[in-house]
């Protein structure tokens, strides 16, 4: 079976994909609690003929489905979790929640595990006709947004036996993803007071709200004495009710703490504790930390990026319609002209080659076409557990254009945006490019040895340890 069938076979089934992808947009939920989410995918899958394992590593919404035998074994990764307070009204170019507070697709999670389900049937149907040995894993991961669901599927040793992992992220480019992303721990202050009119006998009150407060301002001033690429975001989980005439007896904040490198990120956290221990000395209250979870940073594998960026180069320049460059013109049309610019200086630095008016043509597309040059670089944004697994076993992934140019991933556009033809298009080429490469290394051993070697030499005799403690259970 040559590639061209392959591809032509997920064409058929996309229908089937677009309509588990759309439902999936229709109930965004978060974390762990993914339960109609996964459905969709339990339904596609058990009508391709793959053997599911579910409720793995003590998570109810976790999964993994296997088809084929024998080596090598390919593991392609999945996500469908949303996020809180994205709740936006489909195909709108304005800002408008179809619920006030509710949650939405705003990282494309709907897009990018029916993608990764494209890829696995489209390496199934290959080992089928073919009878070639070998075996396609999907796993269905919740929680990639402050779950860290791969990092526990980690720890249970699931990735153990793979030989190569795959996967991709909706995104407003089109690249194999040569950089690396912050490792970060998600961590739980609490702090408990007591209770106390506020103006009646303030004395005998002692507040743990005032305790959370001081703590951020700590974390203010530590900003100053940390590297640059680090990054601490909170977010208040509790602030002790809402009546200002009592003295708040309990607060809880949610710590982002992120740096390049895991070691960094554990130092950092370690500073901020000690932060959190001062402000409960400061108020008299009791301080409980939790860790929540945490990831390491990722790892893109040399030989496995550069074979994905080969499949993609037989899938790009990305095609649309006049109708869809209309559509995605609305969302375009919201991006700030500061960022116009700046795109701008990035396809001029892509392309150097291009002159002034090319370069214009392709940075002012509201959805962008070409296929960005495969770069390596240390250079890290942003976090994902797809970091654990790209320390256990070769790892590579690929953005594919699908949201609208020039917008960031939890914005109300990419929520938007997620049920457009445009955004199936993205999942559809995802799937494909997954699928090719899958088969070049189900068919070339020496890639795979390649990709071994690339991975240990950069190991440098490190091994993974998972960063979160072996009691913390996975929570909803």
């Amino acid at each position: 079976m040559d590639k061209a069938k392959v591809i032509a076979i997920l064409e058929a089934k996309k229908q089937t994909f677009i309509e588990a992808s759309d439902q999936i947009w229709e109930t965004p939920e978060l974390r762990f609690a993914t339960n109609q989410s996964v459905e969709q995918h339990y339904q596609v899958l058990m009508s391709e003929g793959f053997h599911i394992k579910k409720g793995v590593a003590n998570m109810k919404n976790a999964y993994v489905a296997s088809y084929g035998t024998g080596s090598p074994v390919i593991g392609i990764l999945g996500e469908y979790d949303a996020l809180s307070n994205l709740s936006q009204v489909a195909d709108l170019a304005e800002e408008k929640a179809v619920e006030i507070g509710g949650n939405g697709h705003a990282c494309g999670h709907n897009l990018l595990g029916i993608g990764a389900i494209a890829g696995a049937v489209g390496v199934k149907e290959y080992l089928e006709e073919t009878g070639q040995s070998g075996t396609i894993k999907l796993y269905g991961c919740p929680a990639e947004e402050g779950g860290c669901g791969k990092s526990y599927l980690a720890r249970a040793g699931l990735f153990d036996d793979l030989d190569i992992a795959l996967s991709w992220h909706p995104m407003d480019k089109t690249a194999a993803w040569g950089s690396s992303s912050l490792a970060v721990y998600h961590v739980d202050y609490h702090f408990k007071g007591t209770a106390a009119h506020a103006a009646g006998a303030p004395e005998l009150g002692r507040s743990a709200l005032d305790a959370a407060e001081l703590m951020n301002i700590g974390v203010q001033y530590l900003r100053e004495h940390i590297i640059d690429e680090a990054r601490i975001h909170y977010a208040y989980k509790d602030t002790g009710g809402r009546s200002p005439n009592v003295v708040q007896a309990s607060s809880t904040l949610f710590y982002y703490i992120r740096a390049p490198k895991i070691e960094q990120a554990k130092d950092i956290f370690e500073r901020v504790n000690r932060i959190a221990e001062g402000a409960a000395l400061m108020t008299d209250t009791k301080l409980s930390i939790h860790i929540d979870s945490a990831c390491y940073n990722y790892i893109p594998n040399k030989t496995v990026t550069t074979n994905l960026h080969e499949n993609l180069k037989l899938l790009t320049p990305l095609s649309f319609t006049e109708e869809e460059y209309a559509y995605e013109q609305k969302y375009f049309d919201t991006v700030s002209n500061q960022v116009k610019a700046d795109i701008f200086d990035y396809v001029h630095a892509a392309f150097p080659d291009l002159d002034d008016e090319q370069i214009n043509q392709l940075a002012n597309e509201p959805i962008s076409s070409p296929l960005y040059p495969l770069t390596f670089s240390g250079k890290a944004i942003g976090s994902t557990d797809v970091g654990d697994v790209s320390w256990i076993v070769p790892t590579g992934q690929v953005f594919i254009a699908c949201e609208p140019h020039g917008t960031p991933a939890h914005s109300w556009q990419w929520v938007a945006n997620g049920k457009s033809s445009v955004a199936h298009k993205g999942f559809m080429t995802a799937g494909k490019a997954m699928a090719l490469s899958a088969i070049d290394l189900i068919n070339n051993p020496e890639l795979i040895k390649q990709a071994k070697k690339d991975h240990f030499e950069f190991l440098q005799g490190r091994s993974y340890v998972c960063a979160i403690p072996d009691d913390v259970m996975p929570e909803e």
